[in-house]
């Protein structure tokens, strides 16, 4: 009788050992995502409690590719608020043809897209190029590397040098907004200052 419990210990144990990491390993899994839900879902909130205001900005880089940028008054609008999509048109000068799109995607994510029209309201050649969030983030801080269908529309265009693009964007509350592209050589970032939200119309 000993011998025969002793032969069979050790199988059983190792049975064991497999049964409780197979059924801890959803439960692993259920937490990841319920973290990243709760830093996108506090992030979203962030930039929610923004919405319907407008804020004035500035260049805070250096490149020089960003001069034009850094001469022009920049504007953003937080706006068409909803549970899943925030719209934020960001004009340069007298250039309105730019707005920000923040969305919750199916894959539980968030996507950031840029709607880029032309005066007369028609899609611009550039159009809903932008990314998905691939990791978890912060409340205050997501990440959108590029999307297939935006390196797609950049190799159609002769804009590959865009196809390793990687936007930001910061909501700091009662600090700032910040837009952040990056690729290899090149970093731009736009700083809003959320205490400074502006009553004019232009």
């Amino acid at each position: 009788m000993n011998m025969t419990l002793k032969a069979f210990s050790a199988p059983v144990a190792i049975l064991s050992a497999l049964a409780i990491a197979a059924c801890s390993q959803p439960a692993n899994d259920d937490a990841a995502t319920a973290e990243t839900a709760d830093a996108q879902d506090a992030f979203f909130a962030n930039l929610t409690e923004l919405c319907g205001q407008r804020f004035e900005g500035q260049v805070i880089t250096d490149d020089p590719v960003d001069d034009d940028f850094r001469a022009q008054r920049l504007l953003m609008h937080v706006r068409d608020c909803s549970d899943s999509e925030i719209r934020i048109p960001f004009w340069v000068g007298e250039d309105h043809s730019r707005t920000w799109v923040i969305t919750r995607n199916d894959d539980g994510g968030l996507t950031l897209k840029h709607d880029h029209r032309d005066p007369d309201g028609t899609e611009h050649t550039l159009h809903w190029y932008g990314g998905d969030t691939e990791t978890e983030g912060t409340a205050t801080r997501q990440e959108f590397p590029v999307d297939q269908f935006s390196i797609d529309l950049f190799n159609r265009t002769d804009a590959q040098v865009s196809t390793t693009n990687v936007w930001a964007v910061e909501v700091n509350p009662g600090d700032t907004y910040v837009y952040e592209l990056a690729r290899e050589n090149r970093l731009l970032r736009v700083a809003f200052a959320l205490t400074e939200p502006l009553e004019d119309q232009g």
